[in-house]
């Protein structure tokens, strides 16, 4: 069986993409990296306040560096940032750096993963699930077009993501490898 590629997690905020991509890396014996971590951890500062400086398109901008050097990493899980979508360049270079994997769910599920984080700020506003919908409605097409596989994430544990990402991938690698 061939190597399984690089694996990147794209979709919104709160979909478990930290999470799902830290137990898929143990999984499978490989290097973590979460975009939003990296920028964190390179620039010293949280995106709150890169957002409150640098305005949305500084912290883009940012986000587009930190993806062109993580998918220069071999045999790695990669998580992105929920708008990573947005730009043209980074979907062309998610899609050709390895498998990207669209963790799906629910608005609902999002509002309930979200409600207490104070980490995101364009959920800073008085009807957050608004600011979801209308997220959804823009980004859900470019997470698709960019994505190799759909996974849904709403109502069920991380393991059995993570299990049916493994598995899916196997797949796509090697037809042969998994008829179930």
């Amino acid at each position: 069986m061939q190597a399984l590629p690089n694996l990147i997690l794209i979709g919104p905020m709160g979909a478990g993409k930290s999470t799902i991509g830290r137990l898929l890396a143990a999984e499978l014996s490989r290097e973590f990296y979460d975009s939003d971590h990296e920028i964190q951890a390179r620039c010293g500062a949280d995106i709150p306040w890169i957002f409150d400086v640098e305005g949305e398109a500084g912290f883009r901008d940012r986000e587009t560096q930190m993806i062109r050097e993580l998918t220069h990493y071999e045999n790695v899980v990669i998580a992105t940032g929920g708008g990573a979508v947005l730009r043209e360049e980074n979907r062309r270079v998610l899609r050709e750096s390895g498998t990207v994997i669209y963790l799906l769910t629910t608005v609902e599920q999002q509002l309930r993963r979200t409600a207490k984080d104070r980490n995101r700020p364009l959920l800073q506003r008085p009807d957050k699930e608004a600011v979801l919908r209308d997220m959804f409605a823009l980004r859900d097409p470019l997470y698709r077009a960019t994505a190799d596989v759909v996974v849904r994430t709403d109502r069920r544990g991380p393991r059995a993501v993570v299990n049916e990402i493994v598995r899916r991938v196997t797949r796509l690698v090697d037809p042969l490898q998994c008829k179930a």
